[in-house]
């Protein structure tokens, strides 16, 4: 039997990637989108290629309220397709970028970075805990902002930080169940995150470039086909991890 991982923000960028990782290996998947339906179908397309299950879902992360009948949902499709009232993987991808100082940053774009990027996290996998598996596990998405002062992204890298934390108690609470749970911290990727400024902006691409030991900014390759072997038994005894995969940014 397949295993089923979920993969919020997974119509593009780095979330799409993963998903599409994780069905090489030969999982099936469940891809969460919040406007782009056309670019999940497409996905799905991509994954049932394979010879995977998938479904794509509409979930906004920044939302609450939305999680209790998302919960709902995901549970009707789990028994209608897999005939199951379970999944095994987690993986808390969905988020946005925001560039500002401190001194230009609004309440509203802070409020929306802690709502997705944190605020979305803890009660998005409170919500679902009833559904994963016992043995199952989580990854949520960290970055390498955490690591080093990068004027302009004091709130976003702050809401990370909480989301390295965040996934320490998680392990450790839900180690009971035997659920492992990491975070993975990618450095500067070429998606159309943060308005596509790595991917698109020459010099801010060759800054980020510069400033890794391998001589580039990473690609959504780079990372997620980490995180799928992260999510197999191969690395079953990982566990309450930050795991950096930014080819050596910023050492």
């Amino acid at each position: 039997m397949n295993k089923i991982a979920i993969v919020t923000g997974a119509s593009r960028g780095l979330g799409r990637n993963t998903a599409l990782s994780i069905a090489r290996r030969g999982s099936d998947v469940i891809l969460t989108y919040q406007r782009r339906a056309e670019d999940a179908q497409a996905a799905v397309s991509e994954i049932k290629a394979m010879g995977c299950k998938a479904v794509a879902l509409q979930l906004d992360t920044g939302r609450i309220a939305g999680f209790e009948p998302f919960t709902a949902r995901l549970g009707t499709v789990l028994r209608e397709i897999w005939q199951r009232d379970t999944f095994d993987h987690l993986v808390n991808n969905a988020g946005h970028g925001d560039h500002a100082l401190i001194e230009q940053t609004t309440e509203a774009q802070f409020d929306s970075l802690v709502n997705v990027h944190f605020k979305g996290v803890f009660f998005l996998t409170q919500a679902l805990l009833p559904l994963i598996a016992d043995g199952g596990r989580i990854v949520n998405l960290s970055s390498g902002l955490t690591q080093g002062a990068y004027p302009g992204y004091a709130a976003y890298a702050s809401v990370k930080g909480a989301v390295e934390v965040l996934s320490v108690y998680m392990a450790k609470e839900l180690g009971s169940r035997r659920i492992a749970v990491n975070t993975v911290a990618p450095g500067a990727i070429e998606t159309d995150f943060g308005g596509g400024a790595v991917r698109d902006n020459p010099q801010v691409n060759k800054v980020f470039a510069d400033m890794t030991a391998l001589g580039r900014a990473g690609l959504p390759e780079d990372i997620g086909p980490m995180i799928a072997s992260l999510l197999s038994e191969d690395n079953r005894w990982v566990n309450a991890q930050r795991i950096e995969v930014s080819g050596g940014q910023g050492i």
